[in-house]
């Protein structure tokens, strides 16, 4: 006896999942239900100060600095974040001072950084190696220190560090993150119009 998928032949490979512009409708089978995916988006994603979407936007600025294609569409499951015109793969961590809710001083900065299995999500397995799968890390740290005037749009608020992989693994403390304090050991911060260079050059030093 054939299963339901068979049946129906279902194909469970991975989702070709094609750009939106927004203007897409919610609808029922075809009626419009009066809202739109604009409005999703402007409901769900308007604080860009909040870590999941803070984080996302890092990946969106990073991604521009250094010239990466953003005309398809972001992977949540890819084992790295971005990869430049010139191949390499890059790892995007975000970081603030200022958090949306209230707050009694400031937010100390750590990065976390853990070795991981890579996942493939067209073969839904997972690597047997453990490590870290850029070759490059961006440390993306909204540096503003003013509440009523944050604004993660505003470039100049952005204060960016790049490490080699090389020079993480290498280190002799703790693995899984690293603290701002020990960030500025390993390197100087660059601003949004130095990050491609700076990116370049720390993968020539691997």
């Amino acid at each position: 006896m054939k299963t339901f998928l068979e049946q129906h032949g279902n194909n469970l490979g991975r989702l070709d999942v094609q750009r939106k512009n927004g203007h897409e409708a919610f609808h029922a089978d075809g009626q419009d239900l009066g809202f739109s995916l604009l409005q999703f988006w402007q409901w769900s994603t308007s604080d860009l100060v909040s870590d999941i979407t803070r984080g996302r936007l890092a990946e969106y600025i990073v991604a521009h600095a250094l010239g990466v294609n953003t005309e398809g569409v972001r992977d949540d499951w890819a084992a790295f974040d971005l990869t430049t015109p010139s191949g390499i793969k890059i790892e995007v961590k975000s970081a603030a001072f200022v958090q949306s809710w209230r707050q009694t001083h400031l937010s100390s900065i750590t990065f976390h950084v853990p070795r991981t299995r890579a996942w493939d999500p067209d073969t839904n397995l997972r690597e047997e190696d453990v490590r870290r799968q850029a070759g490059v890390y961006v440390f993306a740290l909204l540096f503003h220190t003013h509440k009523p005037t944050v604004d993660p749009l505003n470039i100049a608020q952005w204060r960016f560090y790049v490490v080699s992989t090389q020079v993480l693994n290498d280190r002799t403390r703790s693995q899984h993150s690293i603290t701002l304090r020990s960030l500025e050991k390993l390197c100087s911060y660059v601003e949004y119009a130095a990050l491609s260079a700076a990116v370049e050059a720390a993968a020539a030093d691997r």
